[in-house]
């Protein structure tokens, strides 16, 4: 379903079911999935916002059972045949902002006026509130929640609540009761930040108290793994 007014131009792919509303700008590569919805005056595919960037042939691929509400931005990718990737299930809220090559998994929230630099990556079920904003090559690990207005520089690990600037204040407990999580594992999940994060320990050192208990769940392997191999450092406690 087309709306009034909008324009679709550029080598654009739509597939069944998705609306797309009045004024929206669908441009460049870009390829819709199915059943999404893209409102009034959202703008998908443009050209990245990068100087060095030349009109080479990049991408924005887009999965299915999204919803971009007013004035979204999602640009393409800035270097020759890369992509912009959005996943499935993702909710992005009204004026948030998606630069060029990121890369977002399932069931994301960007809520309103959420700022994500140039290859940022974001993991499943995080939710990023309103007037967040992430620097670019960033990553934001599953099931984590940024406050309103926090900025980061740093990756955000999963599981966690950060705010202000990259402070990690605790583990996001209502988002993993909400993904299915039981008691048992949200609290090996707080455990272990507990020794990352308010021990006020050097981080090389906790994290080896960590990997030498026999005990470790796929969960917390999973988060050790990720702030393993954190180019940017992560986020750290108050």
């Amino acid at each position: 379903e087309i709306g009034p007014y909008v324009v679709v131009d550029g080598q654009v792919r739509i597939k069944g079911r998705t609306r797309v509303m009045a004024h929206a700008y669908i441009t460049g590569w870009t390829e819709v999935g199915e059943d999404n919805e893209i409102h009034a005056g959202v703008i998908l595919g443009d050209a990245p916002q990068d100087k060095a960037y030349r009109g080479e042939k990049s991408y924005l691929r887009i999965g299915d059972h999204n919803v971009f509400r007013e004035y979204v931005q999602v640009h393409r990718g800035t270097v020759a045949e890369s992509s912009t990737l959005i996943g499935n299930y993702n909710y992005l809220m009204a004026g948030s902002h998606v630069g060029h090559n990121c890369k977002l998994g399932d069931h994301i929230v960007l809520a309103n006026g959420a700022l994500l630099g140039g290859y940022v990556e974001v993991g499943d079920r995080a939710f990023i509130s309103g007037n967040c904003v992430v620097h670019q090559f960033v990553r934001v690990g599953e099931l984590s929640l940024m406050r309103g207005l926090s900025g980061t520089s740093r990756d955000v690990p999963p599981y966690a609540i950060v705010d202000w600037q990259h402070r990690v204040r605790g583990v996001n407990a209502v988002g993993l009761k909400r993904a299915g999580f039981d008691e048992r594992r949200i609290r090996e999940i707080k455990e272990v930040f507990r020794i990352l994060f308010r021990k006020g320990r050097n981080l090389s050192l906790a994290l080896k108290e960590i990997e030498v208990r026999d005990s470790n769940s796929v969960d917390v392997l999973a988060l050790l793994e990720f702030i393993k191999s954190s180019k940017r450092g992560v986020c750290f406690g108050a």
